[in-house]
């Protein structure tokens, strides 16, 4: 079974069960105690796209860690930590020790202030892209729910250093490349984005992403920044639950168009100039499974794949002569599944 090149970016956060409060005698002083010991690394900047989605800029105690785009690290933050007020409430244990934690792709600025090409802030930071998991009466908060309770000056845990192997690798200068993403996917694409521009990239690059709503679109003004200054470059963001996507009466309806969409017609074709050639082509695909479509085998040993249905990219990629990566090969198409 084909399996991406590096773990799930996002696991467990809504997976933990309710508990009852079980050492009411645990006091303040324990909880500092427990957070000198830790974490690591301090918020410095939130930015607030809406109420479920944020961009958080954190500061590792030791320093800058050093990552190459598309690769990620792991946040965390105590279970004893309260989560933002929305939804249902639980009682907080101050007593359990348990730091919750999730892998996080590293996101980037893009542009600093400036307008030049940075993977990473001035000023040691590191920056993340999160949607909120909220809570319900059958999952109690996970971390996302605590993560957007945090403020500038605010501490938590984060990863020692970088991992994973969705990277550029071994793209040439000269060819084309693809991102497609679903929601805070793009993050990756982000970093890898910022990669090519600071290398000089000179193929055409071409970023999709798809939301549900334009609000969704949390680096849509640095995108459009880059556009203008890079003609090589094209950012096309797809929304799904606009009036213009369901509506037949609104005025500029045009329907839904998801990623698969813009591979399965011509439109791929016209924003690589005609360059979306398997010979010189690479496609990074990050988000949502279904969006991936990734196959399986028949059967034990067997060379036979079964495609999800309806299908993803992985089925149209394939179709057009693309490879996709395996363990023990690169291929030109590369992923990563965020649940």
């Amino acid at each position: 079974m084909l399996t991406a090149t590096f773990p799930t970016a996002a696991t467990g956060d809504d997976a933990m069960s309710e508990r009852e409060i079980v050492h009411p005698t645990a006091t303040i002083g324990d909880v500092e105690r427990t957070r000198c010991d830790a974490y690591n690394a301090e918020v410095v900047d939130v930015v607030d796209v809406h109420e479920g989605l944020r961009i958080f800029r954190v500061r590792p105690d030791e320093g800058p860690i050093a990552y190459a785009g598309g690769q990620y690290t792991v946040l965390g933050l105590g279970a004893w930590e309260k989560p933002i007020e929305s939804g249902p409430q639980w009682p907080i244990d101050v007593s359990d020790r348990r730091i919750i934690k999730r892998a996080y792709s590293f996101s980037s600025p893009i542009l600093d202030g400036g307008g030049s090409p940075s993977v990473a802030a001035a000023d040691g930071s590191i920056e993340f892209y999160v949607t909120l998991v909220p809570a319900t009466a059958e999952h109690p908060p996970g971390l996302t729910p605590r993560l957007f309770a945090l403020s500038p000056g605010d501490r938590l845990l984060v990863g020692n250093r970088a991992k994973g192997h969705y990277t550029l690798g071994d793209v040439r200068a000269d060819d084309a490349i693809v991102f497609a993403a679903t929601g805070t996917g793009e993050a990756p694409h982000n970093a890898m984005l910022a990669e090519l521009l600071e290398r000089g990239h000179r193929g055409p690059i071409v970023s999709l992403v798809c939301v549900r709503l334009g609000r969704d679109l949390g680096y849509l003004a640095t995108h459009r920044r880059v556009e203008n200054r890079w003609p090589n470059y094209d950012y096309v963001p797809l929304t799904t639950r606009e009036a213009w996507n369901a509506d037949t009466a609104a005025a500029n309806y045009v329907g839904k168009w998801y990623v698969q969409d813009v591979f399965d017609s011509q439109a791929i074709d016209v924003l690589t100039n005609d360059r979306f050639d398997p010979a010189t082509a690479h496609v990074f695909l990050c988000g949502n499974p279904k969006m991936l479509g990734l196959p399986r085998r028949e059967g034990p040993g067997s060379d036979s794949l079964i495609y999800p249905q309806p299908r993803g990219m992985a089925e149209l990629l394939v179709e057009r002569g693309f490879t996709l990566d395996a363990p023990t090969r690169r291929g030109n198409v590369h992923f990563e599944s965020y649940w």
